[in-house]
């Protein structure tokens, strides 16, 4: 028997499949067939054809950073006058915009600022959870708690005690990219978080009864060894702690971005999507990628392993800045998951069902386009900004003209 016929076979009898094995199935295996194997595998772990999604908002609190990734469009250097930090006020009007929309959380995430002190996030957090004590907080990915850490020159352990303490639910995904230190010094991401450093900082997070996301982004300088590798390191910490609730892939967007080149397709996405849920075989749930692919391709994701359409989002600012921009609202989103044939649900953070759609439950505007951290011209600076020491000799000037506090 052919090995990949022999391979098959062994995922459809439950067998977990190796790094080489994987490597042949992304090499050899027909499109169609890892679809029906992925396929098989979402509907035996999810059975009764529920697809789920959740209602929150993407919010990026600053876009001043020092990491430097050469793949980021969206990132300013400190002291550019395209920098921004959103205020509390402003992060609390963008809460009652998603409650009023049936929204549960906020994905916040930002730059590496290093005018932004931990106790700063620690307060935005206690007044998030003073205001809205059931709303949940998505927030900081590995590489901001590691920027934390070395802020404070405290252990990752303590600062993610910190932030829990001050009103942190869960840690998104992000900033993963690809966990291979060659892609990672390649992509000049190395300085913000090793692979390792990256691990780490979920599996303490594990640790402490935290669950999380993870993410990996190809289709830039890695090879297709390199991206099995990524899923490997993660089976094997999902293996040890069973923390992660979610895997999400996207495809590298080059516009605006020092790195440049051209973008992986559709259908190098559906393979790739496919492979991960068969070989991320202790992962619970695949995100599908619509904010990167475009909603038709969303959707045929569900057919290739995803059971879950993510967020609805409202709000988009890294993407965008590289040149994607596709918008759908949760009625957008209940339609591409009901016409593919399925049934769908909202969920919280945890994957708990909450629901059926909020909208067949009261009337909510349309959304016909994502928001934006700050309208165009919008340089207002929060005036708690003073509250905090600056760490740049460009803020320090900057805090000095704002006056006392």
């Amino acid at each position: 028997m052919p090995r990949t016929e022999t391979l098959a076979a062994k995922i459809r009898a439950g067998g977990r499949v190796s790094a080489d094995e994987a490597l042949h199935l992304y090499r050899h295996a027909p499109l169609p067939l890892l679809g029906e194997l992925a396929d098989g595998l979402r509907a035996a772990r999810h059975p009764g054809g529920i697809v789920t999604y959740i209602i929150d908002r993407n919010v990026n609190y600053t876009n001043i950073c020092v990491a430097r990734c050469n793949f980021c469009a969206f990132y300013r250097p400190v002291g550019s006058g395209d920098g921004y930090v959103l205020g509390f006020e402003e992060i609390f009007k963008k809460i009652d915009e998603t409650i009023a929309l049936g929204g549960v959380q906020l994905l916040l995430q930002g730059g590496h600022n290093p005018d932004l002190p931990i106790e700063w996030y620690e307060d935005l957090f206690r007044a998030v959870k003073q205001r809205y004590p059931s709303f949940k907080l998505h927030a900081l990915s590995p590489p901001e708690v590691i920027h934390l850490t070395r802020m404070t020159r405290l252990p990752a352990p303590e600062v993610i005690d910190r932030l829990i303490a001050a009103g942190l639910d869960s840690i998104p995904g992000g900033g993963a990219e690809i966990l291979v230190d060659r892609v990672r010094r390649l992509l000049n991401c190395y300085g913000k978080a090793t692979a390792d450093e990256w691990l780490e900082v979920m599996r303490q997070a594990h640790l402490k009864g935290l669950r999380t996301t993870a993410t990996m982004m190809y289709g830039h300088v890695e090879t297709v060894e390199e991206r099995i590798e990524h899923m490997r390191r993660l089976r094997e910490v999902q293996d040890e702690t069973g923390g992660f609730t979610a895997f999400i892939t996207w495809s590298y967007q080059p516009e605006h971005t020092e790195l440049g080149g051209g973008e992986a397709t559709g259908v190098e996405y559906l393979r790739m999507l496919a492979l991960a849920r068969i070989f991320l075989d202790n992962f619970p749930s695949l995100q599908a990628s619509w904010v990167t692919q475009g909603g038709k391709v969303g959707q045929l994701s569900l057919a290739y392993g995803s059971n879950d359409m993510g967020s609805v989002m409202i709000e988009e600012n890294v993407v965008r800045a590289a040149g994607a921009s596709y918008c759908m609202d949760e009625v957008e989103i209940v339609r591409n998951i009901e016409n593919a044939g399925f049934v769908a649900k909202r969920r919280n953070m945890h994957y708990d069902i909450l629901g059926d759609p909020f909208f067949r439950e009261q009337a909510v505007p349309r959304q016909l386009a994502l928001a934006t951290a700050r309208a165009d011209g919008d340089t207002s600076r929060p005036e708690e900004l003073k509250l905090y020491a600056a760490r740049s000799a460009a803020e320090k000037r900057l805090r000095a003209n704002d006056g006392p506090s």
